[in-house]
């Protein structure tokens, strides 16, 4: 009498699942993109593209893609109607007066002059602060290397 063939074994891989009540080992460290919502698409391009000088990717039906340093900056039109205001983006300039004066020649509205924020251990913090052709704040940020640091409390 013949025996009958046993069935082969079936080893699967289950992935482990922690606990439910266990923390993730999450960490957001890195911004990949960055959305700013926008009226007119067009007039929002020709802006950063061509009043802030960023370099244009590609478009993609409604949206629009710049790069900015490692993060892709995407402009996007409202899918459906909501608030603007509470995002704001701080672009880091080497010299915050002479970036002020180009834009202002450029025709850029801005909210306020360059003034210092803060004074920390190594630089001052300046800002300025203007509105894009959509009216949404930017701000413009620049580390100023303090010059009297031999003078300060070691």
């Amino acid at each position: 009498m013949m025996t009958p063939p046993r069935p082969a074994i079936v080893i699967r891989e289950v992935p482990v699942m922690s606990h439910p009540d266990a923390a993730p080992s999450v960490s957001l460290e890195k911004i990949g993109q960055i959305a700013i919502t926008v009226d007119d698409l067009a007039r929002a391009r020709d802006f950063y593209q061509n009043t802030l000088g960023m370099k244009f990717l590609f478009d993609a039906g409604n949206l629009a893609f710049f790069k900015c340093g490692d993060i892709r900056l995407m402009l996007s039109t409202p899918e459906k109607p909501t608030p603007r205001g509470g995002t704001i983006l701080y672009f880091h300039v080497p010299d915050i007066h002479a970036t002020f004066s180009t834009l202002k020649q450029r025709g850029v509205n801005f909210i306020d002059e360059p003034h210092l924020i803060a004074r920390m251990p190594d630089h001052d913090l300046w800002m300025v602060f203007i509105h894009d052709s959509e009216s949404n704040t930017i701000g413009i940020m620049c580390e100023i290397p303090r010059t009297d640091l031999e003078f300060l409390p070691r």
